[in-house]
């Protein structure tokens, strides 16, 4: 029993390290607010079930079954273990002087992360197996901070993928024929020649077989700019076209779902009007989210209007890439670029003009002039 408990405590140490450097990761790195807390929580969460451990230890030794343990602890409550510190021989412990190369190379902080994840699950596990010779109970308990492990590991991974590869995004523009003043696809390619770095591809009407030969011609066009497409609300149509992703509403499919049908690494974007929708959907990892109206908007009326205030509470929510959408020109793009890091996204009061290339690289250089003085300041 003396050698399990040295395991459950070196494996106790390791996982925490772990969790710091993780959550130092989301803090400071991402900036993200709910996955620092996630991690915390773990952090936490571990420690409060090795606590209870010990605590059960003291009482009476070990119990291989029988009901659950340390449900009297109050909420949040976080101990210090002792007794496990009394099985620890660091001198005597043979890994310490075992050293791999691979231990000392990181490429960046991502990596850093990254490793100490797999340093974590590993860890817990070993704490899961060892920890039935001591409690059952404590060993169902660690297998599902484990499981939890998984999910922050994930989540760690795509809002860093999403912010390196979308932050990038400045100009968003939703392409409707019903709303273009001239074709709908020299619209869409004036737009990208002109300053937008994503335009999105909103046809709700439209047949499916018209719909993926449109999303086809836009996407190749797209390839061929190093421009991104996003098809709205149709992931099997994003994947059948080769667009880039697909963007989903509220009531459509879900994120996870969307990803089971698009190829590995495609984008998944996804509307939300308030913050507890912001707060619901960034557990699932989108790569980027769009709030809004930010304004009143003819082009899809809606009775709430999230504005200016949502997309504010939302960056501080999250360090997922976010848009901006509804009733949005350049002067009110310069408005919100102001308030909060995002991206801007526009429709009619582009694609509606009767002189497409000037609206865009009118509306392009306002936003880049807003990044500017953020970046100066």
């Amino acid at each position: 029993m003396h050698d399990a408990l040295r395991i459950i405590d070196a494996n106790f140490n390791r996982s925490r390290e772990a969790l710091r450097v993780m959550e130092e990761y989301a803090r400071f790195c991402l900036g993200d607010s709910m996955l620092t807390e996630r991690c915390k929580m773990l952090r936490h969460e571990l420690s409060n079930i090795i606590c209870a451990l010990e605590l059960r230890l003291e009482a009476g030794g070990t119990v291989l079954g029988g009901p659950a343990w340390g449900q009297g602890l109050p909420l949040g409550w976080v101990g210090t273990p002792d007794s496990l510190i009394t099985a620890r021989d660091t001198s005597g412990d043979v890994g310490t002087t075992i050293e791999n190369e691979t231990e000392y190379g990181r490429r960046d902080t991502l990596h850093v992360a990254m490793a100490a994840t797999k340093r974590l699950t590993e860890a817990l596990r070993a704490i899961e197996e060892y920890s039935k010779l001591v409690d059952v109970a404590a060993s169902k308990r660690v297998e599902q901070v484990r499981y939890r492990a998984y999910e922050v590991e994930r989540s760690l991974t795509l809002t860093a993928s999403a912010q390196k590869r979308f932050l990038g995004v400045r100009l968003y523009v939703l392409i409707t024929e019903a709303l273009c003043e001239g074709d709908w696809f020299d619209t869409g390619r004036a737009v990208l020649e002109n300053g937008a770095d994503c335009v999105q591809l909103r046809e709700k009407d439209l047949g499916d077989a018209e719909l993926v030969e449109r999303a086809m011609r836009l996407a190749e066009f797209c390839r061929e700019t190093e421009k991104l497409l996003i098809i709205n609300d149709r992931a099997d149509i994003a994947a059948a076209s080769g667009a880039h992703g697909v963007h989903l509403g509220q009531d459509d499919m879900g994120i996870r779902a969307a990803r089971r049908i698009l190829p590995s690494g495609a984008i998944v974007g996804v509307s939300t009007h308030t913050v507890a929708q912001v707060e619901a959907v960034v557990g699932d990892t989108p790569d980027y989210v769009a709030v809004g109206p930010m304004f009143a908007t003819g082009t899809k009326p809606q009775e709430h209007i999230a504005g200016v205030e949502t997309l504010v509470l939302a960056s501080e929510k999250t360090a997922l890439p976010l848009v901006a959408i509804g009733g949005l020109d350049a002067a009110r793009s310069g408005e919100i670029l102001n308030r909060a890091k995002c991206c801007v996204c526009v429709c009619s009061s582009l694609i509606s003009q009767r002189n497409v290339v000037d609206a865009t690289r009118s509306i392009r250089t306002a936003i880049d002039k807003c990044w500017e003085l953020r970046q100066d300041g």
